[in-house]
């Protein structure tokens, strides 16, 4: 059988414009700290103005139906989008801490917006038979930008100031425009089956259908989130120099095992990429309850890298295929509002914890939800294996 093209000119452009919206994101991550900091901000206000971004994100999501029925699936990228680019700008103009908190509440509505929108229609222009493996490497971009846009970050504000890092931050996301611009997305179908009247809060939180793999997914963003929260705490209390290498290796593990681990859920099914991966990440987090060593740091850098390149293109993917062509906003929105929840929750619950017991223990308690992440999975697999089948949708594509 003739292999269906998946490198198609829409795929591409899509695939560079999530790239450039990541990298845009992720230039921010460590510098609007220190931005916040420098302008006044306290401790607990600098909390604020980051933790907020991920609720926001989260809230806007309830309304990503209402948008695809409104103005469509492409047009609420391109909304998210310039939401981004204005926000970065607005960093740099107004710098107040009540200023920022309010752009970082605006500035997640964008990035829930695009982040659901732009999964949505990847999976839309993706062919099924290769849904598993395109989606990889649809997020091969946000890897490469979740390991080196940080660093520019870093560098733009230590040779040249903050004014110029928020402008190539949104000159990342203004060419996440272009590369949207450049994809033609199928026409949207509405769906008869769903009545969109009286839908419950709790509906359009968790789309129907994908209970299982949203609450592994939450469980996954703790335990994910942990680790790119607190390596560099638990690097400094094991005085273990050069931490900034775990991401490095780790980063490179992840594009390794992307194209691979997506090649293996179409050919063989969610378990037998989703299984590995737990186990690759679980052995991660005891590695770093014991590591004294850099050398140690790195092999944890590889498991970590190795298990989360599997899983967190395998939840996608298989929370895509549980639902209709025409739910599938619905399902990305699911996807994100759950690993957001899990780091977000995590990283708050997880520092209060390592405030205790220090953060290589604390580990311990992350480590915990990847082993409630095991046993979920492998319960549901034995228990209802007729509801792990692939759906097979019709291509009537939104």
């Amino acid at each position: 059988m003739e292999k269906i093209n998946l490198w198609t000119k829409n795929f591409i452009a899509l695939v560079c414009s999530n790239a450039l919206l990541f990298g845009g994101f992720h230039i921010l991550l460590p510098t609007l700290p220190l931005y916040a900091a420098a302008n006044g901000a306290t401790g607990a206000e600098i909390g604020i103005i980051t933790g907020v971004f991920g609720f926001s994100a989260i809230f806007i999501r309830l309304f990503t139906d209402l948008g695809v029925s409104t103005v469509g699936k492409k047009n609420c990228l391109y909304l998210g989008l310039g939401i981004s680019v204005f926000c970065t700008i607005g960093y740099a103009l107004f710098n107040s801490v009540n200023e920022m908190i309010a752009l970082r509440v605006l500035h997640g509505f964008g990035f829930g917006l695009t982040t659901t929108f732009s999964a949505v229609i990847a999976a839309d222009i993706i062919p099924a038979s290769r849904r598993g493996e395109g989606i990889g490497y649809f997020g091969l971009g946000s890897t490469a930008a979740m390991a080196l846009a940080p660093a520019a970050g870093v560098l733009l504000i230590t040779d040249y100031g903050f004014v110029p890092m928020f402008l190539i931050a949104a000159l990342a996301s203004g060419l996440a425009i272009l590369g949207t611009k450049l994809c033609t997305v199928p026409k949207f179908v509405p769906d008869e089956k769903k009545s969109v009247v009286n839908i419950s809060l709790l509906d359009k939180l968790f789309e129907k259908g994908t209970g299982i793999p949203a609450l592994l997914t939450m469980l996954f963003g703790i335990s994910y989130g942990s680790i790119n929260t607190f390596i560099a705490m638990l690097a400094h209390e094991a005085q273990i120099p050069n931490a900034g290498y775990f991401f490095i290796v780790g980063t490179l593990c992840v594009f390794i095992s992307r194209p691979i681990g997506g090649r293996i859920f179409d050919s063989k099914g969610a378990a037998w990429i989703i299984l590995p991966g737990a186990v690759l990440l679980f052995a991660a987090l005891l590695v770093l309850i014991q590591t004294t060593t850099l050398t140690m740091l790195l092999s944890a850098a590889v498991l970590y890298g190795l298990g989360g390149g599997f899983l967190l293109p395998a939840l996608m993917t298989w929370m895509l295929n549980l639902v209709r062509p025409s739910r599938r906003s619905g399902a990305s929105a699911t996807f994100y509002n759950m690993l957001d929840v899990g780091t977000s929750a995590g990283a708050i619950g997880l520092g209060a914890i390592a405030g205790d017991v220090g953060f290589i223990n604390m580990y311990k308690y992350s480590a915990g939800a990847m082993v409630l992440f095991l046993i979920l999975f492998i319960l549901q697999w034995l228990l209802k294996p007729k509801k792990q089948a692939v759906v097979e949708v019709e291509e009537n594509m939104d």
